[in-house]
């Protein structure tokens, strides 16, 4: 995909005095780059149990210097066992869904970003991935190095799934037919972008549809996306009736994603189609 906007030319410089015959001054040395940072975001609930490991190692990535976690309403005590691991914490104080712990992270973050230095990078991961969490590394580079703008995670199959790729499935034609492009992994959610592509995608798809969504959205507009294989263990849904409740919702949060971005395709084409031309320019005697 060919990535959105370009570089300034730069401005002329204006003439400046006569050379002299002396030799002139050695240039000043360029300042030296700023090390691009990386922040990680963990949307998290009741996820006590896991936290602290996955926080702990997040904090060993390359590149990263503040790994937040957004506790979308816990029950239990995710708030204090992750800032006690240290992560900076922020809390909503009830259930508002991952996408809104999305946003709200990347909104904090963007309140941290020094005015005179590079926004962060976004690296989002999930808070059950414990220990291995530092896996997801291999997201960095490719955003980092300005090779994509949305890295995606390819996560190796996950002992004890119970899902039969159903939801899977539905999402990645519904990519394809939308982009031309086919995931592999379309519901993976360990994801690195920049502030440009995550603002781009806003407001996100709410639910379980906010990747596909996503991915929809950055697509359409442009952004290079690309799937790394990352070693990663998260908790799966089992084939239990929880897990069947689960994966039922995932589905309809993905079609409801990807209706809503089929009814935005189709007007903005009849916008396009209806929209009157310009009148030529009328001359008077």
């Amino acid at each position: 995909m060919t990535r959105k906007g370009g570089k300034a030319a730069d401005d002329h410089p204006e003439a400046g005095p006569p050379a002299s015959s002396a030799a002139a001054p050695a240039p000043a040395p360029k300042a030296h780059r700023q090390r691009q940072r990386v922040a990680v975001i963990i949307p998290a609930k009741d996820e006590s149990r896991r936290i602290a490991a996955t926080v702990r190692s997040a904090r060993a990535i390359p590149y990263v210097d503040l790994v937040l976690v957004v506790d979308d309403g816990s029950e239990d005590n995710t708030q204090h066992v992750a800032r006690e691991a240290g992560a900076v914490v922020v809390r909503h104080s009830h259930n508002r869904g991952k996408a809104a712990a999305m946003e709200t992270g990347a909104a904090v973050v963007a309140m941290r970003d020094a005015p005179d230095r590079q926004p962060r990078i976004l690296l989002f991961i999930d808070g059950d991935l414990g220990e291995t969490a530092v896996n997801t590394a291999p997201l960095v580079p490719p955003v980092v190095e300005g090779h994509a703008d949305l890295a995606i995670a390819l996560l190796p199959p996950q002992p004890g799934a119970g899902g039969r790729g159903i939801v899977v499935g539905a999402a990645r034609r519904a990519i394809a037919s939308m982009t031309g492009w086919t995931p592999t992994q379309p519901l993976s959610g360990m994801r690195c972008l920049t502030r440009e592509a995550f603002e781009a995608a806003t407001p996100l798809a709410r639910g379980w549809g906010v990747e596909t969504g996503m991915t929809i959205d950055l697509l359409r507009q442009g952004f290079r996306v690309v799937e790394v294989p990352c070693e990663l263990r998260h908790r799966p849904s089992g084939s239990d009736l929880k897990g069947q409740l689960h994966r039922a919702a995932q589905y309809r949060d993905v079609q409801l994603a990807v209706s809503a971005r089929r009814v935005r395709g189709a007007a903005s084409v009849v916008r396009q189609t209806v929209a009157p031309r310009p009148r030529p320019p009328q001359t008077h005697r």
